[in-house]
């Protein structure tokens, strides 16, 4: 398994594209792989003889682990210069052809009880024996959990957020192993469905966000400049390429409202690499443009079509995976007005932007209200690095630049 990406440590086989007796080429595409990013083709060194296959569909393999062996000759490895297996290790690979990943249980798509009907379903009296010391208890449970609840969290790949709605009958509230035992017992019954790598790598992601102090802020923007440029431009740029690109002046001209905080210092970002949230099946995918604010908007269509197409089809190029400072969210394509997005972990800002619709605005000049179109853009940022004010500076640079779109 190669290293397809900075961050990636595994990837799951998504489809076997040979059998063992293919005959491959250099190069040729053997397995289709889907990461917590996209879904990526694994190719082969040199060509040869497929001898095995080590992986089966399905089945999420680590970076580096053999995946299958080919015969080759002395002369394609040396034409090739692919570095043959030895002996010992082509003999661990074979053993491990018929390996099988352990079932777990599918714990998503639970539909969980309430306080009163948990409270029924638990044991009515359980004898701590004044075992542990006393911890602070919560609404939903205490934040306490034992090692031996924390093993059983391993052994089923469940986390604290997943025990939100579990009540402890414990002391001052404490989840016991009962608790827990009987959450799951509960839960097992009810339709579900296995999370995705990607769906996994969502949860992960947004769980690490909360962990920050994140707040937003949101301001109408005028839609009717942005909309009659668009009309005009011979290459119709997408219009969140138009918000990407006004973020990005801003930026250049604010970089600390990017900022990211580490211990005592914040560090401001070297270049102006956005993001732009794509939707896709069972997940959002996030390719980032480089230096987005060194480029005009008609020099980004071209490479901003592709990666949105790259993106939507889940094989993005690995030039456009991560690295950064802030991100672009059109929810206004589902028809929503407002809504609060949440930046990425590696990341302290993003903007969103909301669906245009006709909003009657007060004209001095005619001493009536008239429809204007307009849409709500909304930040969210860490309020460890920046505050309200910082944010409606930089909010007021991006709604200039969008009011006049010959400037982007």
């Amino acid at each position: 398994m190669p290293q397809l990406g900075e961050s990636i440590a595994e990837a799951t086989i998504m489809q076997l594209l040979v059998k063992p007796g293919d005959t491959v080429q250099e190069d040729q595409e053997v397995f289709e792989v889907e990461t917590n990013k996209a879904v990526m083709a694994v190719t082969v060194s040199c060509g040869g003889v497929v001898k095995n296959i080590c992986v089966c569909e399905g089945e999420t393999v680590p970076v580096g682990a053999v995946m299958g062996l080919i015969e080759a000759t002395d002369e394609e490895v040396e034409r090739t210069g692919a570095t043959p297996l030895d002996e010992v290790s082509a003999a661990a690979a074979v053993s491990s052809v018929n390996k099988v990943s352990a079932d777990k249980p599918a714990m998503d798509g639970a539909h969980f009880r309430t306080e009163g009907e948990y409270r029924e379903a638990a044991p009515s009296s359980i004898d701590t024996g004044g075992r542990g010391l006393p911890v602070p208890a919560r609404i939903r449970g205490a934040h306490y959990l034992s090692p031996r609840i924390r093993a059983r969290m391993d052994e089923l790949c469940i986390t604290e957020a997943d025990l939100a709605y579990v009540i402890g009958t414990g002391a001052n509230g404490r989840i016991t192993i009962e608790d827990f035992e009987n959450f799951i017992n509960y839960v097992d019954g009810w339709p579900s469905r296995q999370a995705s790598p990607m769906r996994r790598s969502v949860a992960s992601s947004m769980q690490r966000t909360w962990r920050r102090p994140i707040a937003s802020a949101g301001r109408p923007i005028y839609m009717a400049p942005i909309l009659l440029h668009r009309r005009n431009h011979p290459r119709k740029p997408g219009v969140t390429l138009y918000f990407l690109r006004a973020l990005a002046l801003a930026l250049a001209e604010a970089p600390e409202c990017a900022g990211y905080m580490v211990g005592g210092r914040i560090l401001t970002p070297k270049n102006i690499d956005l993001g732009v949230a794509v939707q896709v099946a069972d997940g959002v995918m996030v390719p980032v443009m480089r230096n987005v604010n060194e480029r005009t908007l008609t020099e980004l269509v071209d490479e901003y079509n592709k990666v949105v197409a790259q993106a939507r089809d889940r094989k993005l190029d690995p030039t456009y995976v991560g690295g950064g400072i802030a991100t672009v969210s059109n929810f206004g394509g589902f028809g929503l007005t407002f809504a609060s997005p949440m930046p990425l972990p590696s990341e302290s800002l993003i903007l969103g932007v909301g669906s245009v619709v006709k909003t009657p605005v007060w004209s001095d000049e005619v001493e009536c209200f008239i429809p204007v179109e307009q849409a709500q853009i909304v930040a969210s940022f860490d309020h460890r690095v920046v505050d309200g004010g910082d944010i409606g500076r930089l909010m007021q640079r991006i709604a200039y630049f969008l009011e006049h779109p010959e400037v982007l």
